[in-house]
C-alpha cells in the first residue's frame, strides 16, 4: 500500500475536499424524480450513488482495521444499503434509502471525520493510502455522474467547460514505433497505484504504426455514410448530422474525437478502414515514447484498446479486493483519460476497464495499421 511521499497529509486533505466539491457540482440539480431516475443497467440511481461514495470513504478511512473487522458506521444499516459488492445493482432502486438531505449530511459527517483523523494521524501510512483510495474512488464516481447526465439527457453540469479544443485538430497521420522489449506496469517507486497496475514486467513488441490522434467525427462519419452504425448520440436532420450534448443537439464538429462509442463500434470502424485497435502494451509504448499527439490539441477521450482486462504477472489484490479481480476477462482495457476525468486518474499508467458494449462512457479510440 503505497502513496507518493510528496503527498503529505495537507495535500491529501486538499485533494479529498476538491474531489467532494466536484461531486457536489456534478450532482447539483438531481432532485425529485431524478434522484432515482430510470432503471438501467448502465447507471446507478443517483441517490444511492451519493450515499455509496460516502460509505466507501467511511468504510476504508474510518472503519477498516488490519484484522478485517469493521467499526460501526455513522449511519445505521449503511452496509446493507451501500456495499456495492453485496447489494445487487437491480435492487438499488428499491432500497429504503435516506432522503437527499440526510444522505448529504451523512457524506459531510464522514468527510469531516476523515479530515479530523488525517490531521491527527498524519504519519499513519495506512490511513494516507486509504484517503488517496477514497479520493480516486470519488473521482471515478464524479465522472460516472457526468456521463450519467449525458446518458439521461440532463443539462450539462459544467456548461462553461469545453469538451474539446475549439480549434480544428491537426491530422498528424501515423507514428512509427520500433517496438522491442518494453516495461509495462508500475514500479515500486511509482507512489499510489491500483492493484491491476502491479508490477512492471517486460513485454516484447513487434514494430507497429499507430495513429497520433484518436479517430475524429469526420473519419467516423465516412464509415457511417458507407453503411456503418451511427453512434447513439448522433442523428441526421436533412443533410446535416447533429450530435447530442446532454440536453441539446448541435452540429457535428468534424475535427473532434468521436466519443460515446463502444469497443464493438470501434472494432467495426477498424475493420471497415482496414486497421485495428492497438493492444494495451502498444498504446502504453506509444505514449511513453512521445508518439501520441498531446491530448490538449486533439481532445481528451478514454481510448479503447484491443486487450482484455486481466492481471499482470504476479497479481495480488489490494485490501479493496473487488476493485479489479471480479472483472478480469469480461472487460476491455481503456487508456488515456476523458475530458471529465480528474488529472489524478488520467495519468499514463492508469488502466480503465469497461465491458465491450458500453458506449455511454466518454470513450473513443485510435487505430493502428493492420499487420502486413
Amino acid at each position: 500500500m503505497l502513496v507518493d511521499p510528496g503527498l503529505d497529509a495537507a495535500v491529501l486533505a486538499r485533494e479529498l475536499m476538491a474531489s467532494r466539491a466536484r461531486t457536489s457540482r456534478v450532482t447539483a440539480g438531481l432532485g425529485g424524480e431524478r434522484l432515482l431516475g430510470p432503471k438501467l443497467a448502465i447507471v446507478n440511481p443517483p441517490l444511492w450513488e451519493i450515499g455509496h461514495v460516502a460509505w466507501f470513504q467511511e468504510r476504508w478511512c474510518l472503519r477498516w482495521g488490519p484484522d478485517g473487522a469493521l467499526a460501526a458506521s455513522l449511519l445505521e444499516g449503511a452496509d446493507a444499503l451501500y456495499d456495492s459488492s453485496a447489494v445487487a445493482h437491480d435492487t438499488r432502486w428499491d432500497l429504503p434509502l435516506p432522503d437527499l438531505a440526510a444522505t448529504r449530511a451523512y457524506a459531510e459527517g464522514v468527510l469531516e471525520a476523515v479530515l479530523e483523523r488525517l490531521g491527527r494521524e498524519s504519519g499513519n501510512a495506512a490511513l494516507r493510502y486509504f484517503v488517496r483510495l477514497a479520493t480516486l474512488h470519488e473521482d471515478m464516481h464524479a465522472e460516472a455522474f457526468h456521463y450519467t447526465r449525458q446518458t439521461l439527457g440532463y443539462e450539462d453540469p459544467f456548461p462553461h467547460e469545453s469538451w474539446f479544443p475549439a480549434a480544428p485538430a491537426p491530422a498528424p497521420g501515423d507514428a512509427e514505433c520500433a517496438g522491442g522489449v518494453f516495461e509495462l506496469g508500475a514500479r515500486s517507486d511509482s507512489g499510489f497505484v491500483f492493484d491491476n497496475e502491479k508490477w512492471a514486467h517486460e513485454v516484447r513488441l513487434a514494430p507497429f504504426r499507430i495513429a497520433r490522434a484518436p479517430v475524429t467525427n469526420a473519419q467516423y462519419l465516412e464509415y457511417v455514410e458507407a453503411g456503418g452504425k451511427a453512434p447513439r448520440d448522433w442523428r441526421r436532420e436533412g443533410g446535416a448530422w447533429l450530435q447530442r450534448r446532454f440536453d441539446s443537439w448541435r452540429p457535428l464538429a468534424p475535427h473532434e474525437p468521436v466519443v460515446n462509442v463502444s469497443w464493438d463500434e470501434a472494432r467495426g470502424w477498424c475493420r471497415w478502414a482496414g486497421r485495428r485497435l492497438p493492444s494495451e502494451a502498444e498504446w502504453a509504448f506509444a505514449a511513453a515514447s512521445g508518439a501520441l499527439a498531446p491530448r490538449e490539441q486533439t481532445g481528451r477521450v478514454w481510448e479503447w484498446t484491443a486487450s482484455a482486462f486481466g492481471p499482470y504477472p504476479g497479481f495480488s489484490p489490494d485490501p479493496y479486493r473487488d476493485y479489479s479481480q471480479p472483472w478480469f476477462g469480461s472487460h476491455k482495457v481503456l487508456r488515456g483519460g476523458s475530458f471529465a476525468a480528474s488529472a489524478r486518474l488520467a495519468r499514463e499508467g492508469f488502466r480503465n476497464f469497461y465491458t465491450p458494449e458500453r458506449g455511454d462512457i466518454f470513450a473513443g479510440f485510435r487505430s493502428c495499421v493492420a499487420e502486413r
